[in-house]
């Protein structure tokens, strides 16, 4: 998730046979007599109340199974979600039909009195998107939606699992209106069911209905790459989008020596807000304001690759707290580092190597992060931001995987090119530890660190200790000198425009990141600026809007309008442009000169 999040990993229980995977996981020791699965069936032909409603055929249950759970929260989301907060109905009933009683315990349980009776359950439960809650409001890409046109349903809003039962495999069938299309990396059967191996799969395989998707499709490499798209007045079509990701996943290919699953599936809703991506180990879904494709086609891209190089870590690479993944009290792995930070350094990295940015582009993206990362609590290592990830002190740290994490993961690459006198980069170890485990196999947690410095070099110990296990200064400037890139904290130029606060922009505007006043204007820090001369100004059209300063005259006046605190809004803030120096930092450039060692560094870099 490009906000959160650990891949979830694909696990088999009882074995039954997905196209689209080829995962395993132990089997329960649960009795089960009646059937071998378990099956859900959702209506969506009755959207009253915006509640999904469910009934659940069950095996024959004994005295263990008498817990119907709720998950507390989903692997990847980093968030308390509480599901069983949404269910608004929940019984029990016998082959005759006669209600069995139930208590429901705590905020995620229903307690079944004689669960041997049961034959099945109903429950109703809302969607996350409208339902007001008092906390732990649930991401939107992480939750589920109920619309006339479209649903979006993701596994841990919709679906439960029984006491002992988590392992066994699960059927669904959605009856939903005609003319419904519907876009999951799920395979269905014969009889049109929904096939999952359990219930982590379900989890980790969301599912996009609606009237009015498009569907594209098209074979990269030999992976079949499908695309669904809702979008609410149809101005973004799914081959427009495939078209965009197609160079980008054959660089993905270029970048890991051949894509590792046989069939991907992305899922965009555009509606009316910009949340983010949650990655999943077969496919991905995307929640965007809805926009010309041309405004929306770089941030997407973006994102896209980043989710999509989760399928090599951490769907082929992770722990076995990835692995055996506890829904009711989860419990944070050290190695956020990994599964975050080295795949957002990669889905950056494979487009440099791939010439699809230049190396501009890519110091830009540095600049950002560096910048963003200054912000953050400086003694927060990632190793603690990792292990305190589902606490609220984890939370607020949580954005600085993408800033610091990449960072870090950079830095990383360098010193094995530099260890190995350019013959190994980072993405040669991540390749191969790939093939080493792969989905079924986990590393051991603990020992993680100590297993890839005994593959690589033992000078990356210390690295581990200064930049991962501890919060010590970044080498910045030291490590890219490396590879010939010569990195200053500052650079004095003349500035046109007069707006020279440090602004981030953001779905819904430019964030304000430190108090600024000049003659005529005065921004506090947290303000966002969400208009600059009328014009509405956000993270997609940030350049082009700013872009009209550098054409205007000095003494020109602009006119403001920010949006500050709970709802404050100020309208029409007039400023003046004038010539000031301003002060860039972060700078990252081609050093003038270059040694040999640091020449050829830099090939190997690049290529």
């Amino acid at each position: 998730m490009r906000i959160n999040k650990f891949l979830l990993t694909i696990t088999l229980g009882i074995i039954l046979a997905i196209s689209s995977c080829n995962t395993t996981k132990k089997t329960t020791t649960a009795s089960v007599e009646k059937t071998s699965e378990i099956i859900f069936d959702i209506n969506l032909l009755d959207l009253s109340n915006d509640t999904f409603k469910v009934k659940v055929k069950t095996p024959q249950l004994s005295a263990t199974n008498n817990i119907f759970q709720f998950a507390s929260t989903a692997p990847g989301t980093y968030q308390i979600m509480n599901i069983g907060k949404y269910v608004t109905k929940f019984a029990a009933y016998d082959k005759n039909n006669t209600e069995i009683p139930t208590t429901k315990q705590g905020l995620n349980q229903y307690v079944i009195s004689t669960p041997a009776k049961v034959d099945y359950i109903e429950y109703n439960i809302s969607e996350t998107w409208d339902t007001e809650v008092k906390e732990n409001k649930i991401y939107l890409m992480c939750g589920t939606s109920i619309e006339k046109d479209n649903v979006l349903i993701n596994g841990q809003g919709v679906f439960g699992y029984i006491k002992g039962l988590q392992d066994l495999p699960i059927l669904i069938k959605i009856a939903h209106p005609q003319g419904w299309i519907s876009g999951t990396a799920l395979s269905k059967n014969s009889q049109g069911y929904y096939m999952a191996n359990n219930y982590d799969h379900i989890v980790d395989s969301p599912i996009l209905l609606g009237s009015t998707l498009t569907e594209a499709s098209i074979d990269v490499e030999g992976t079949k790459i499908q695309v669904y798209t809702y979008s609410k007045t149809n101005k973004v079509h799914s081959d427009q989008i495939l078209s965009s990701l197609e160079s980008m996943l054959k660089s993905a290919s270029q970048f890991v020596n051949g894509l590792p699953v046989k069939r991907y599936t992305f899922l965009f809703h555009f509606e009316d807000k910009t949340a983010g991506a949650w990655e999943h180990s077969y496919s991905s879904e995307y929640i965007y304001k809805e926009d010309t494709w041309e405004n929306l086609k770089k941030p997407i891209a973006e994102t896209a690759a980043h989710e999509f190089f989760h399928v090599v870590t951490p769907l082929n690479i992770h722990s076995e707290l990835i692995q055996e993944f506890n829904f009711i009290e989860p419990q944070a792995s050290s190695h956020l580092w990994l599964y975050e930070g080295v795949t957002e350094w990669a889905s950056h990295m494979m487009f440099l190597q791939a010439k699809e940015t230049n190396l501009d582009g890519y110091f830009e993206m540095l600049q950002r992060k560096i910048r963003i990362n200054n912000f953050y609590d400086p003694t927060y290592s990632l190793l603690k931001l990792s292990e305190t990830s589902f606490s609220p002190a984890g939370q607020k740290q949580y954005g600085n995987i993408y800033m610091k994490g990449a960072l870090v993961a950079g830095l990383l690459d360098i010193r094995l090119l530099e260890l190995s006198k350019g013959e190994i980069s980072l993405i040669d170890i991540i390749n191969k530890l790939a093939k080493q485990y792969g989905p079924n196999k986990p590393f051991d947690e603990k020992g993680f660190f100590d297993e890839f410095v005994a593959i690589t070099y033992p000078e990356i110990a210390e690295f581990f200790d200064l930049y991962i296990k501890n919060s010590n200064p970044l080498p910045i400037e030291d490590y890219y000198a490396k590879v010939g890139i010569k990195f200053s904290e500052t650079r004095t130029y003349e500035n046109l425009s007069g707006l020279n606060a440090n602004l981030y922009p953001t779905p819904r505007g430019l964030y304000v990141l430190e108090d600024y006043t000049n003659d005529s204007m005065e921004l506090k820090k947290g303000d966002m600026i969400v208009k600059i001369d009328g014009a509405d100004v956000n993270a997609l059209n940030q350049k082009e809007v700013m872009a009209v300063f550098a054409k205007k005259s000095v003494g020109s006046e602009y006119t403001v309008s920010i949006t500050r605190g709970r709802g404050e809004t100020k309208e029409n803030i007039t400023f003046n442009s004038k010539t000031t120096a301003k002060v860039s930092v972060n700078v990252f450039e081609q050093l003038d000169t270059k040694t040999i060692i640091q020449e050829a560094l830099q090939q190997k870099w690049l290529n």
